[in-house]
């Protein structure tokens, strides 16, 4: 178990890191998050935190990265109340009322805008609409030739991911203590991809129900993300 200094500072470098996307060295640590620790403390508590998984050291001058067991440990520890709001126009809330396959796209478009990541929707097994994966591809994380390619197959095997957990919703094990019917599955638990976290969440509107999800990467903005499925899992009731 963390003690509430790791605590501190692992969530300061998760949130550092989500914002730039860059390794964060314990110098900026000490200069922007004012903890009031020496800086060699900061380093040693930065070294406890790397022996223990939840970051990484991927060069040997370089800062530290956040691992998907770091990014679990974030999620899991969210409360609603941490979560920011999802406001959308109130045009689209109408359209829930009218024609629910028809808002339901053009909501998952909104949230992708909103978000910047990819989003997708599910009417059935094998029935699912998606938008925003041009989000994906500009992700500094996924710029790489390789990248590109795997996560171009992902894209490719989305119907066969989706289709995998529409029928066991329920049932899949989530990072989140949101709760609310909302999953969050990080890394290895990923159906999409390891490299990629999905946050999802069931609608049920005028007799016909499915899923909704934002995938991005492993460096998501966890609370933002979360927000904005909360948002549409009560518009969609």
């Amino acid at each position: 178990m963390l003690n509430q200094r790791k605590k501190e500072l692992l969530e300061a470098i998760i949130k550092e890191y989500i914002k730039t996307a860059q390794p964060v060295g314990s110098g900026l640590v000490v200069d922007k998050y004012k903890f009031g620790l020496s800086p060699a403390t900061i380093r040693n508590e930065m070294a406890a935190l790397l022996a223990d998984g939840y970051i990484s050291q991927p060069h040997t001058s370089a800062g530290r990265v956040p691992t998907e067991k770091a990014y679990k440990f974030f999620a899991g520890s969210l409360s609603v109340k941490k979560i920011k709001p999802f406001v959308l126009p109130e045009e689209f809330a109408r359209l829930a009322d009218e024609d629910v396959r028809f808002a339901i796209k053009q909501l998952a478009k909104l949230a992708a805008e909103f978000t910047g990541e990819a989003v997708f929707a599910a009417f059935g097994k094998n029935d699912f609409y998606y938008t925003g994966i041009s989000n994906l591809f500009s992700k500094p994380e996924f710029s790489s030739p390789e990248i590109i390619v795997n996560i171009s197959a992902v894209i490719d095997a989305m119907d066969e991911a989706i289709g995998g957990i529409f029928g066991k919703f329920e049932n899949l094990e989530s990072a989140s203590a949101v709760g609310g019917g909302i999953k969050v599955l990080i890394g290895s638990d990923n159906p999409f991809s390891p490299q990629c976290s999905v946050i999802l969440a069931r609608w049920s509107s005028k007799g016909a129900e499915g899923l909704i999800g934002i995938l991005g990467p492993l460096r998501m903005d966890y609370e933002k993300n979360l927000g904005a499925v909360k948002e549409l899992e009560i518009l969609l009731k």
